[in-house]
C-alpha cells in the first residue's frame, strides 16, 4: 500500500510539471513573454488592450451595485490581512532559523502582476491587487503553518480535511506509532532544504 500511494504521488508531481509546461506554452500564444521580473506583450496585444479598456465612468454605470454595497466590508478585510502579514513574518524570522526550517519566500505567493493589463482600469487593477494580496498572503500562511506542522506533528489525521496542504499526504499515516520518533526526525531535517515540498 505505501509502494501504491508513493507510486501515485510521483505521478501526480510528473502531471504538475506537465502543467507547467502546457501553462508556458499557452503563454507564448498569448504574446506575453517575461523579462525579468517584467511582463512584456507584443505591440499589437498592447494595443488591444487599449481599446478593450472600460472607462471609469462607464465601469461604474455599468459595474453591480451590490460590488460598491459590500466594497467597504471586503476592503476592511486590509486591517487583519496587515497584521496576520506582520506576525507571520517576525515569527518565522524568530522561529524558523531555531528550528532550522528553510524560510518561505514571501514573493513566491504574493503576486502582484495583473498591474501590467492594458485592458484594466485604476479600479479593476486596485481589486486585482487586492485579490493578488489577499490570496497570496493566505497561501503564504499555509505553506508557513505547513512547514511548521510538519517540524512538530507531521500525522495525517483520521478524518478526511478539506483543503489541506499538499505536505499532508506525505505525513505518517494516522495511528503509524512505528519509529515514530525517528520518522519525525527525518521530517525535520527534510526541512532544512531549500524546496517547497518535503
Amino acid at each position: 500500500m505505501e509502494q501504491r500511494i508513493r507510486d501515485l504521488l510521483a505521478q501526480i508531481n510528473a502531471l504538475e510539471d506537465e502543467l507547467a509546461s502546457a501553462l508556458h506554452e499557452k503563454e507564448q500564444r498569448l504574446f506575453y513573454q517575461f523579462n525579468g521580473r517584467r511582463i512584456e506583450f507584443e505591440d499589437s496585444i498592447r494595443a488591444t488592450h487599449a481599446r478593450m479598456k472600460r472607462g471609469i465612468l462607464r465601469w461604474i454605470v455599468t459595474d453591480r451595485p451590490q460590488n460598491f454595497v459590500t466594497g467597504p466590508f471586503i476592503y476592511s478585510l486590509i486591517f487583519p490581512l496587515l497584521m496576520l502579514d506582520i506576525f507571520l513574518s517576525v515569527f518565522q524570522a524568530v522561529c524558523f532559523p531555531i528550528y532550522r526550517i528553510t524560510k518561505v519566500k514571501r514573493g513566491d505567493y504574493i503576486v502582484i502582476d495583473r498591474l501590467h493589463l492594458g485592458y484594466l482600469n485604476f479600479f479593476e487593477r486596485f481589486h486585482c491587487a487586492y485579490c493578488g494580496y489577499a490570496n497570496g498572503l493566505l497561501a503564504y500562511a499555509v505553506e508557513i503553518a505547513a512547514r511548521t506542522e510538519q517540524y512538530f506533528c507531521p500525522i495525517k489525521h483520521a478524518r478526511k480535511v478539506l483543503g489541506s496542504h499538499a505536505r499532508a499526504q506525505r505525513f505518517l499515516e494516522y495511528g503509524d506509532a512505528a519509529d515514530y520518533h525517528a520518522r519525525l526526525e527525518a521530517f525535520r531535517a527534510a526541512l532544512e532544504q531549500p524546496q517547497t515540498e518535503a
